[in-house]
């Protein structure tokens, strides 16, 4: 059995999830405990439980510890099982974060696996649905990831009421070399971009970045704004952009703007009191903080690859930071897998890799 001490580095939701998921991969029980010790409310939160019951459906896990506020989980897997499964998280939870703790393991399964997520999918401090669908898929595609998202409705914070389609293929995950030149490629292999490219706006200047500007039960210049913004600050920068703009009514009331270029993405949400300018403007610059660097991936998907790097094998990526999540990820992979991530300092950014 593996211990692991959830207050370790990040020392939140993170540790759990790459836990759990390679414990379903590796077949290995797992004890962790201190969990999110240091958060103002520590243990476990209605969305990490959520996660943690359906990945324990996913592969029979025999588990205790599953519960409201509870500092520790025990959690021991056996076959990973396909089929389909319906997860209502309850409030505005994140969905791609529950996601976390299952798609490193789906690769393993028998079967397809099939998956309707109700909750939220433009939420704080989690990664939005539409970062997961163009960056992260995008590049998961080239380490042999079969899988896709399909977003239904969008959930904002506090009601939720998102819903997410994902479909995953059992498939064998091979090493991949992220550099500069395969983001620079336009378009890349994402099918989703031409749709926007009928919806959005031509400004071929420079390098080309995507997006989607959204909002739900706000008037229709509350997204057009954002997108605006966005544009003219990533014009002033160089690059072109072409952001499709989505005005809808649904259960629950937000806005927010996800842009991306290749295995860089910037997004905002919009906040009472904001105005959208800002929140355009707030995506922009961190998507620019990212291009006008030479790393080949951003520090949000660079802490993503870690688990799917170390299943591949023979991978590396270049980021211009070291993010305590990306360095918990790679503590709590190793403790797994038996493999050995290498950091090196090269012109002001860090490669990761991993033989």
């Amino acid at each position: 059995m593996i211990e692991i001490d959830g207050s370790y580095g990040e020392g939140g939701g993170q540790v759990i999830r790459t836990a759990v998921a390679l414990s379903a991969v590796t077949g290995k029980e797992v004890k962790v405990t201190n969990i999110r010790k240091n958060r103002p409310n520590p243990g476990l939160k209605q969305q990490h439980l959520k996660a943690l019951e359906t990945a324990a459906s996913i592969c029979r896990a025999r588990t205790s510890g599953l519960f409201p506020g509870s500092t520790e989980l025990f959690f021991s897997p056996m076959e990973i099982k396909g089929g389909k499964y319906e997860i209502d998280i309850g409030t505005a939870g994140s969905i791609t974060l529950l996601l976390q703790s299952l798609m490193p393991a789906l690769p393993f399964a028998k079967e397809k696996v099939e998956l309707m997520i109700k909750g939220g999918t433009d939420v704080a401090w989690s990664p939005t649905i539409d970062y997961l669908q163009h960056v992260t898929f995008r590049a998961l595609k080239h380490l042999g990831y079969a899988g896709s998202v399909t977003l239904k409705k969008r959930g904002y914070y506090p009601r939720g009421g998102g819903e997410v389609s994902a479909v995953f293929e059992p498939c064998k995950l091979r090493g991949f070399h992220f550099r500069k030149e395969e983001e620079n490629k336009r378009g890349g292999e994402n099918p989703i971009e031409e749709d926007i490219r009928k919806g959005g706006r031509d400004l071929n200047q420079g390098k080309e970045v995507m997006g989607v500007s959204h909002a739900s039960n706000l008037p229709a210049h509350v997204p057009a704004r954002q997108a605006e913004a966005a544009e003219s600050i990533l014009l002033e920068a160089g690059y072109g952009s072409r952001i499709n703009v989505q005005s809808c009514e649904l259960l629950s009331t937000g806005s927010g703007i996800t842009i991306w270029s290749g295995y860089c993405g910037g997004s905002a949400l919009g906040e009472r009191g904001l105005p959208a300018e800002k929140v355009g403007r707030r995506a922009a610059e961190e998507i620019i903080s990212e291009l006008r660097t030479e790393a080949s991936v951003d520090v949000h998907l660079a802490d993503q690859l870690i688990p799917y790097m170390a299943l591949a094998g023979n991978s590396s990526y270049m980021v211009r930071e070291i993010t305590l999540h990306a360095a918990t990820n790679i503590w709590v992979t190793e403790q797994f897998l038996g493999v050995k991530f290498r950091i090196e300092e090269k012109e002001g950014l860090f490669e990761v890799s991993v033989d």
